[in-house]
């Protein structure tokens, strides 16, 4: 059996939670399949610098790379599966195809895009339904969104978690904890300090937390920082007159884009990580979280109370009163605290790539018969 993959949503060098599971899952098809071929497909110009192939992580891939623009469908000529790991358009004709949808956002969170995206993606999503032959949800909760919003077979859909990769997320040493203090402190971040990461967008709640982190530093004597990290989204007007309203200029600490032996630090050194999303379709970086053994606050929504299950403590993400009560709870009852990253250690083990590749690979074998 021959499988094209498309590689759009890791060809540049930074990429999002999207890229990271594209990533993960071709290096993982690699790791237990030596028997199907891998055709991967990259559209890519000669001379754009912004983008970079995919390594083909076995002898049984192949890198297809698409100079010219000619598209999936004669590229990949051939293919018997074709499996699209990102929303796209579906340029091919011939093999079966499948599509990973990773959310619902456009339609659960409509604020937070303009009306064109709306538009572009109920589009795409349209096309799904009708041209794919599976479809992978990657939480109980988008395939529940799927099968709300469109007129989808219910044969067609699977959920498949995905995972974490555990070679960069790990609770580290006391050694390892040091120097990870010590490369912090370059970028002006000292312990204690609560921890956030997520695109800087409306979706992510930033607004509510802020408001929270005010709270704890005016009214319950929290000495630390707020550690912000993530890339600029749009519609954030207004939240650095916000911040200052608030007075915690001073407080806050936003770190842009970091690497992940980085962020593995800020997950290990965190007194408290939040995440209290309006909407998330998976949420990464619950599970990166876990996977470091940090103490977690999430949101009692989506797939956030999904995947966080009993391992966090989850509130109403439009209450900033409740999102500052359980960070003080973390931050005074210990006992709790080493309770629950106990739990977040336990739960991290559900979600691996390799999982997520073999339920996968099971979708590409299942057209055999």
């Amino acid at each position: 059996m021959r499988v094209g993959i498309n590689c759009r949503s890791f060809l540049k060098k930074t990429y999002t939670g999207i890229g990271r599971y594209a990533y993960n899952l071709v290096k993982s098809l690699g790791d237990i399949d030596q028997e199907d071929e891998y055709w991967l497909y990259a559209q890519k110009r000669f001379f754009d610098m912004k983008r970079q192939l995919p390594r083909a992580p076995a002898k049984n891939f192949a890198v297809k790379a698409d100079y010219f623009n000619r598209g999936a469908n004669k590229v990949l000529k051939g293919v018997d599966v074709y499996h699209s790991p990102s929303l796209d358009w579906i340029d091919v004709q011939g093999p079966k195809i499948v599509v990973t949808v990773h959310d619902l956002i456009h339609k659960t969170y409509p604020q937070g895009h303009t009306d064109e995206t709306i538009q572009t993606v109920d589009q795409q999503l349209k096309e799904v339904v009708d041209k794919a032959d599976k479809i992978i949800c990657c939480s109980q909760s988008t395939c529940d969104d799927l099968h709300k919003y469109f007129d989808v077979d219910q044969n067609k859909t699977h959920v498949i978690y995905q995972g974490v990769d555990k070679d960069v997320f790990h609770p580290l040493d006391k050694a390892q904890q040091q120097q990870g203090r010590q490369a912090l402190q370059t970028k002006k971040i000292i312990s204690p300090f609560i921890l956030s990461v997520g695109t800087i967008e409306p979706r992510k709640n930033l607004k509510n937390l802020f408001k929270a982190f005010a709270v704890l530093k005016k009214d319950k004597g929290f000495a630390g920082q707020l550690v912000v990290v993530g890339m600029k989204g749009w519609k954030m007007e207004g939240l650095q007159k916000e911040i200052e309203d608030l007075g915690i200029q001073y407080d806050i600490v936003f770190c842009g884009y970091m690497a992940d032996r980085e962020l593995c630090y800020l997950y290990n050194l965190c007194e408290v990580f939040v995440f209290p999303s309006f909407y998330e379709g998976f949420g990464f970086p619950i599970v990166e979280a876990f996977s470091c053994q940090a103490a977690v606050v999430t949101s009692n929504t989506s797939s956030c109370a999904e995947v966080a299950a009993d391992a966090a403590l989850t509130v109403d993400p439009a209450s900033s009163e409740e999102i500052a009560e359980s960070i003080q709870r973390l931050l005074d009852d210990q006992a709790l605290k080493g309770v629950l990253r106990d739990k977040a250690f336990e739960r991290s083990q559900d979600f691996s790539f390799k999982k997520t590749a073999e339920e996968t690979l099971k979708i590409y074998q299942g057209f055999k018969g």
